[in-house]
């Protein structure tokens, strides 16, 4: 079972994404409405994936990638948009995430599935 941060500035989001990962067997360990508090949250829960937000209030997901990936080396961060992968595919190719998910699609087996592509490679 893999242990998620959910960052997203958006309350209502986030108590969707957790009640439909927790489903399908992820632990949410934690959640942040930005970037600063992802970052403290995420030295505090150590978690196996960052599902994060691309527009937050603070910073953009994009740029604050490889901020999270510094403190928790060991983590997969998945970015997660209302818009679609197309237009963050270069953005996910030079940033260290794992994969994007656009949350119109984001469920259980639909993380597990931009985890296994990581695993692949």
């Amino acid at each position: 079972m893999d242990d998620v941060l959910l960052v997203d500035d958006n309350a209502s989001f986030r108590a969707v994404a957790r009640a439909l990962l927790e489903q399908g067997g992820f632990r949410v360990v934690g959640e942040a409405g930005t970037v600063a508090g992802a970052l403290r949250r995420a030295a505090e829960v150590r978690p196996d994936v960052v599902l994060l937000d691309i527009g937050l209030p603070d910073r953009d997901g994009v740029s604050a990638c490889a901020d999270l990936q510094a403190v928790v080396p060991e983590a997969a961060i998945v970015f997660c948009s209302v818009r679609g992968a197309d237009q963050y595919e270069d953005a996910v190719r030079r940033s260290p995430a794992v994969g994007f998910l656009p949350k119109s699609r984001l469920s259980a087996p639909a993380l597990a599935a931009v985890l296994a592509q990581r695993d692949r490679r």
